[in-house]
């Protein structure tokens, strides 16, 4: 799935970038060589980088 058309980023990619980096959206974007063009993707790209960034955070949480 698409989530930045005007850039054509994927979800996965965005999620990959999550992982390797703690920075913000608009910076994992410039990452990726890319910036925000009409910013609709902005919520969404925020809502599933905070979900990798949980999923991520959840072994060591067990671990503990």
């Amino acid at each position: 799935m698409y989530v930045c058309i005007c850039n054509a980023i994927r979800e996965t990619d965005l999620r990959c970038a999550a992982r390797t980096s703690r920075c913000d959206v608009e910076a994992l974007y410039a990452r990726m060589g890319k910036r925000p063009q009409c910013a609709q993707c902005i919520e969404d790209a925020e809502d599933i980088v905070a979900e990798e960034r949980a999923m991520a955070a959840e072994p060591q949480l067990q671990a503990a």
